[in-house]
């Protein structure tokens, strides 16, 4: 359901008063559904908004077989740029959101997302209330069809993928995964990159029986309970 990525600028301006200039720039997403010929965006291909059922699933790290587009290509951005992804329908209120990002060995076009060493920018859960009907990161996005993350201001310059997944919880112990990726330039930054356990592969990051995977929103125990973690390393905020 991914669409297109917003590049937000980062500055605020001082004098706008009666005057105006761009401010946001929308990039073009993959479009499923339609035929790949003559598709050329940022956006790494996939055929169909369906969900995916299984943490491995081949097609888990961007909801196809990891290869690139013939058409595909890069966006160039500064670290430390806000990124806002859009989509171009949402349905399910009940789930976090998360985006993560992975240093390609070379260029990302020509490399293999499952092969790929994964690290967590944002991700946003349960809100508030009670996990059945409070709010959730994916109920922002039923809202808005959009999610803004920033690329932290410290990364190393490089080529990127950038993967923004939802999880649907709304039918007890059935995650819905729905998981798209772009492709980046990252320019400027501090030169530092995570390591360790802020790392995971795609298939392998998440395991089935993980408490934010496996998960009935729906029982007894779920209407009293006001906290949930989200799948997936911490945030790595770039220190």
């Amino acid at each position: 359901m991914f669409a297109s990525l917003a590049v937000l600028s980062s500055f605020l301006v001082s004098q706008a008063v009666a005057h105006g200039g761009v401010t946001t720039y929308i990039i073009g997403g993959w479009q499923p559904y339609n035929s790949p010929t003559g598709q050329s965006t940022i956006g790494r291909p996939y055929s169909s908004y369906d969900p995916i059922l299984s943490v491995s699933a081949s097609t888990f790290s961007c909801n196809n077989n990891g290869q690139a587009a013939s058409g595909q290509l890069t966006a160039t951005v500064a670290a430390g740029t806000a990124i806002t992804a859009k989509w171009s329908q949402w349905t399910h209120a009940q789930g976090p959101v998360m985006v993560y990002m992975a240093k390609c060995s070379g260029t990302c076009t020509s490399s293999n997302s499952n092969s790929l060493s994964w690290f967590k920018i944002a991700e946003t859960g349960l809100i508030s209330g009670n996990l059945p009907s409070g709010k959730w990161g994916t109920g922002q996005v039923m809202d808005t069809l959009s999610y803004t993350a920033t690329i932290p201001s410290s990364l190393a310059a490089g080529e990127y993928l950038i993967r923004h997944e939802l999880l649907a919880l709304h039918q007890a112990n059935t995650p819905q995964f729905y998981p798209e990726c772009g492709q980046l330039t990252v320019t400027g930054g501090g030169g530092k990159t995570p390591s360790g356990s802020y790392l995971v592969k795609f298939p392998g990051g998440y395991g089935a029986n993980d408490p934010g995977v496996n998960i009935n929103i729906y029982s007894a125990e779920a209407q009293t309970t006001t906290t949930y973690k989200v799948p997936g390393p911490a945030v790595w905020n770039g220190q």
